[in-house]
């Protein structure tokens, strides 16, 4: 069996490239306290208001302990709580007033690089 053509997986370059993407959202977060998927969270919320956990995750397509854990660091920096849910089996999160600060100052930073990105991904397609 010749496996030369698994040099070229579509899947390893998609990896690699989200990877890469996911770097520069980081770098340029970082001086806010941010990460990307963090950020990804805030933005989540501010959109939507107090949303249960589990739908939260798959809007955001993160597996659910995924977004439990940074959840869980979010709310202890302040950033995010728990809201009222009428069901006490569902944990449902709402973006705090620290929060809502938090991603407000990130924008700009969020914003050059999805600005930048966007503008290199039409290059390649020209």
């Amino acid at each position: 069996m010749d496996l030369s053509a698994t040099r070229n997986c579509n899947c390893l370059a998609a990896r690699r490239r989200a990877r890469a993407i996911t770097r520069r959202y980081d770098e340029r977060l970082r001086p806010h306290g941010l990460q990307s998927t963090q950020f990804s969270v805030l933005a989540a919320l501010a959109l939507t208001g107090p949303t249960p956990l589990g739908e939260l995750a798959d809007r955001l397509g993160l597996e659910r302990t995924t977004l439990t854990r940074s959840a869980n660091r979010m709310e202890a920096e302040g950033w995010i709580a728990d809201a009222e849910s009428a069901d006490a089996r569902v944990r449902r999160l709402t973006l705090t007033r620290a929060g809502r600060e938090k991603i407000e100052r990130a924008y700009p930073a969020w914003k050059a690089v999805q600005d930048e990105i966007d503008e290199e991904t039409q290059l390649e397609a020209e």
